[in-house]
Parts: structure tokens; C-alpha cells; sequence
């Protein structure tokens, strides 16, 4: 980085979290590996909202995950005992959707979708057609001799999430849309490579999906989710804060961390995610938060 040294993240401590405190006015979180793994929620998160809430502080949860629209996962946050409406939640679903309608998307055109159903309901809110996701999860392709795959040849673009029903048939479909319907657009809700979908493992993220979709088409996608600055830019219109007074928390680097340094926010990684001690202080990374913590609960004993 032009010889610039990099920072050294800070343990989060009394004095520093006072200080984290004091002068952010939004604190933006993800969710998996930060608020919950899986369906299970992560120790003292509830507390810590409530805590930062009771201080006048803007709470917004920002994730990747495409899996389920904002409506979803505000039935997912009451069912654990949080009170979250939708309009705190930027979900990677609802970015796809926003970015086909800021970019003036045809409303004659369709969208194929290899995901699922949060991305669908976020795209009919926004006025679009959607096709394919957990539907195609059960269909299947015969490679036989004279079988001509058919396809929609007014989908005009492709949108690819985390996907658990991922199948041949959906990759055909994304590949051959993406290849033979002129200007057929290549979105990616995200690249994250691996995710807490349980609480007791690590599971494969979007980014493999996308990655079979890239590989056969030989097409890079254009990603909405973490790290772009895409879905920032909502949050900016929406809030109106300096991102200077925004503090990104996130347990990966890659995405939550980059996310908030590419848009000068300050950044809090957790280690309750996928990031350990030894990834975040390995030599070879490059991408250093200014605090970091075990995780989000540790505001408690600290403020």
C-alpha cells in the first residue's frame, strides 16, 4: 500500500469502547456469525442491542445472506427475542433487487434466479418477474443425444445467492441465459466462500455458486453484497449519517471489514464468526480492523 504501514487493530478495552461509543451515531451489523449462528442466537446480543439502543444509537443489520427477504428476517429476529423492523435490515436479496431497479432494469425483461425464495420476494416488491429458484431444486436434465436444453429468452439477467438446492439443471439454465440472450446481466447477491448456516459448522457460501456460474460462462459478475459500496449507498440516502460516525461490526474481512474501510466507516471485527486471532494477525493479511473483540457482548462489561 505505497509503504503505508498497515494499522494495528486495538482489543477492545473500557477506554477504547467508551471512545467507540461516544462518537458513532449508526453501528451497523452483520448478522450471521455476529448476532446468530444458524438459528441460534450468539450469547448477550439481545443485552448489547438493547444497551446500544438505550443510548440513542441507529442500529441497522446489513448481510449477505440472500437466503431470505428483509420481511424474513424480521420474522426471524422476533422469533429470537429481538425487536427489528424491516427498515433496519439491507439484506443482499433486497441489493439485487434495488440494483436492477436503480439501473432501469425492463419491467418486460425477466430475472432467473439460482437462490432462494428471499431473493424472488424481494425482486416481485420491486416490480420484477422472477424465475427459478427453490422451484427448479427439483427439476433435472436428460444428456442424451438431440436434447436441446430450452430456456427463457426474455430472462435478462441472472441473479445468484446462496443457493442449498443447488442443481445441474440451475446451472444450465443461469449459463445458457447469461451466454445466448443478448446483454443479460450477471449479478452476484455476494463472493462470500463459506457461512455459519448452523451453529456448529461452517457450510459453503454463495461464492461457490457464483463461481460455477462464472467458470461456465467465463463472465464476472457484478457483485451488490459486501464488500461493494452498493448497498452503502442506500444506507447513506436512507440515514443521512457521516460514515465517519458509522462503525461496521462483522466477523469476516473480507466482506464486513473491507465493506465498512472502502466506505471510511470505523470497523469492529468479532472473532465469534469465521475470523480467528491467528487469521486476523497472520502476516499475510492485509485488511486490519481498527478494534476487535470475541464478541458483540463484550460492550457490556466494558460500558
Amino acid at each position: 500500500m505505497n509503504g503505508e504501514v498497515e494499522p494495528v487493530p486495538e482489543l477492545l478495552s473500557p477506554q477504547n469502547a467508551r471512545f467507540l461509543l461516544d462518537s458513532t451515531e449508526a453501528f451497523l451489523f452483520d448478522c450471521d456469525g455476529v448476532i446468530w449462528k444458524g438459528d441460534k442466537l450468539i450469547d448477550g446480543v439481545s443485552e448489547t442491542l438493547d444497551l446500544l439502543r438505550s443510548k440513542g444509537k441507529k442500529l441497522v443489520f446489513v448481510t449477505n445472506n440472500s437466503t431470505k427477504s428483509r420481511r424474513q428476517y424480521a420474522e426471524k429476529f422476533n422469533s429470537l427475542g429481538i425487536a427489528v423492523g424491516e427498515d433496519e435490515i439491507f439484506s443482499s436479496s433486497f441489493a439485487a433487487a434495488m440494483f436492477l431497479k436503480v439501473n432501469d432494469f425492463p419491467r418486460e425483461k425477466k430475472v432467473y434466479v439460482i437462490g432462494c425464495e428471499g431473493i424472488l420476494e424481494e425482486l416481485q416488491l420491486a416490480g420484477f418477474t422472477g424465475l427459478g429458484g427453490p422451484e427448479d431444486g427439483k427439476k433435472t436434465v436428460e444428456l442424451k443425444s438431440d436434447c436441446l436444453f430450452e430456456h427463457d429468452k426474455s430472462v435478462g439477467a441472472v441473479v445468484v445467492g446462496l443457493d442449498p438446492y443447488i442443481n445441474y439443471y440451475k446451472l444450465q439454465y443461469g449459463t445458457i441465459c447469461i451466454r445466448e440472450n443478448p446483454g443479460c446481466l450477471f449479478i452476484a447477491t455476494n463472493l462470500d466462500a463459506v457461512g455459519h448456516m448452523t451453529d456448529l459448522q461452517e457450510w459453503p457460501g454463495a461464492g461457490c455458486m457464483v463461481g460455477a456460474i462464472a467458470s461456465s460462462t467465463k463472465k464476472k459478475p457484478t457483485v451488490v453484497g459486501k464488500p461493494s459500496t452498493f448497498m452503502m449507498d442506500f444506507l447513506l440516502q436512507k440515514y443521512h449519517i457521516n460514515t465517519s460516525k458509522m462503525c461496521m461490526v462483522g466477523d469476516r474481512l473480507d466482506t464486513d471489514i473491507l465493506f465498512g474501510q472502502n466506505a471510511g466507516c470505523k470497523t469492529l471485527l468479532v472473532l465469534s464468526g469465521v475470523t480467528t486471532e491467528a487469521i486476523l494477525q497472520d502476516p499475510s493479511n492485509k485488511i486490519q480492523p481498527n478494534y476487535y473483540t470475541s464478541k458483540v457482548s463484550d460492550f457490556l462489561q466494558f460500558l
